[in-house]
């Protein structure tokens, strides 16, 4: 069986508020939560755990991929919340999309300032 990505533990300020903004942005399904963790499960099965940890948290890049209707509700969530978000990695073209990569795609922060990213068409 080759490789499949199963889970990762996203570093939170408050787990349940981190993973509450990911669920209404991803529309992911609650799941069954233990011991510091906060999980909720995307459409393929992969695993998101939120945990605070006991040290200071370092951002990174996570990148979603969405169909265009879920593009559509998850954008109009951020205009509609007044959710900064910006169509470039470099926070230069602030409340845009981009149409990289044959679709559209926006970045934004999470609320323990990771560096989301939504495109409706892969790099590769």
């Amino acid at each position: 069986m080759p490789a499949a990505f199963n889970h990762t533990i996203i570093a939170s300020i408050d787990r349940a508020v981190s993973a509450d903004f990911y669920r209404e942005l991803l529309e992911a399904e609650q799941a069954p939560s233990w011991g510091p963790f906060a999980n909720l499960t995307l459409a393929d099965g992969v695993l998101l755990q939120f945990a605070e940890p006991p040290v200071e948290i370092q951002r990174q890049h996570y990148a979603f991929l969405v169909d265009d209707e879920h593009f559509d509700r998850a954008y109009a969530l951020l205009c509609e919340r007044e959710i900064p978000h910006w169509a470039d990695p470099q926070m230069q073209l602030p409340g845009e999309t981009n149409a990289g990569h044959g679709g559209r795609g926006v970045y934004l922060l999470d609320p323990a300032g990771h560096f989301l990213e939504l495109i409706t068409r892969p790099y590769l």
